[in-house]
């Protein structure tokens, strides 16, 4: 402890000592925020660390609006744990501007994260109309080989690498989630593994039973293209993650999560997955305290709401905050925010939480 507070004085002192104060410049050091990050507290679940993470952003280097750098630090400063640099292969609208192969946004991006401490995901977007559509391949070594004319040899390419395939917003652009054949026999040949179920700001009810049936990763992502705050304002407490349940905190063991399966989408308060998964969460997150035979305290000690349906009262656990409510019977309670399929939703048991 007393180590502790010696480095934060010699900090203080160095921030005080660097500030400029006199009659030609008075420099106010507290407006800059750069190096202020939002802290999401999410608790470990069943022994898993729950990392927050983006699978899915563009750059300049394809069609997004800012340098890579940056979106590592918005991701960093919104209080994720890790960013996948997604351009597009197909649609590069500055690349008669920029140098650079299809590499180059990954490896500017790596560079800040590292110096940064922050995990950077190397990834790229097979850009197709439907039926195909979009896909991205993450965990990626080299993007080069996958620019071809057939989608499919591109898909392979990347599975040579180890790649995890993601099938993209599966209502996009038409606003129809459509399952084609094409998807069954990728799937069927264990070329797709994960379902972006929350997208930007849409997500697609129907998915749900998709990624259920298929055992196939739930995924919400930003897939940004503006900076972030422009998207999703400056008090972000809504930007889509996809929550993976990891042994440990780095990107080989979100790669190990993500082909387990072991993910939960993540989007304006609500969640998608698997059914344990979502108790998992839940329990993790809602500590209970007994009050007498017909009430308890609900602790929420997580950043995430809760939505809860006991008898035909609806009652919502705010982020942080405690609540109490009448004990449910043994019908249990409904979690109205944690979907496990399409118009499913998660059911637990006052017996699951001890009381």
């Amino acid at each position: 402890m007393k180590k502790i507070l010696t480095i934060l004085l010699s900090c203080s002192a160095l921030s005080l000592h660097a500030q400029i104060q006199n009659d030609d410049v008075y420099e106010l050091t507290e407006m800059y925020r750069a190096n202020l990050r939002n802290e999401i507290f999410i608790p470990d679940v069943d022994g898993y660390k729950a990392l927050k993470c983006d699978f899915h952003t563009h750059t300049i280097f394809s069609d997004g609006k800012v340098w890579p750098n940056i979106r590592v630090t918005e991701a960093w400063q919104d209080g994720l744990d890790a960013v996948a640099i997604t351009d597009h292969i197909e649609y590069r609208p500055n690349k008669e501007i920029l140098k650079g192969d299809l590499n180059e946004s990954y490896k500017i991006a790596k560079k800040a994260g590292d110096a940064m401490g922050f995990m950077v995901i190397k990834g790229v977007e097979i850009t197709r109309s439907k039926p195909l559509g979009h896909i991205n391949a993450l965990f990626i070594n080299d993007a080069m080989p996958m620019d071809v004319e057939d989608p499919l040899v591109a898909i392979d390419e990347a599975l040579k690498q180890g790649a995890f395939i993601m099938w993209n917003h599966p209502g996009w652009p038409d606003d129809k989630s459509t399952f084609y054949p094409v998807h069954e026999e990728l799937i069927k040949a264990g070329k797709i593994h994960g379902l972006e179920v929350f997208n930007h700001i849409e997500y697609y009810p129907v998915t749900f039973d998709w990624a259920k049936k298929h055992n196939l990763a739930f995924m919400s992502n930003s897939d940004i293209h503006d900076p972030i705050h422009v998207t999703y304002g400056i008090a972000n407490d809504i930007r889509p993650m996809t929550i993976v349940l990891a042994h440990e905190r780095s990107v080989e063991s979100i790669k190990e999560a993500l082909f387990a399966k072991r993910s939960i989408a993540y989007f304006n308060g609500e969640l998608a997955g698997k059914s344990e998964h979502l108790k998992g969460l839940l329990k993790a997150s809602v500590k209970v305290h007994l009050i007498n035979e017909k009430h308890a305290q609900i602790t929420n000690i997580s950043d995430i709401p809760f939505k809860l349906t006991i008898g035909d009262n609806l009652y919502t656990i705010p982020a942080r905050k405690s609540i109490m409510l009448p004990i449910p019977n043994q019908d249990g309670f409904t979690v109205q925010n944690c979907h496990i399929g399409h118009g499913q939703k998660l059911t637990v048991y006052a017996s699951d939480f001890g009381f």
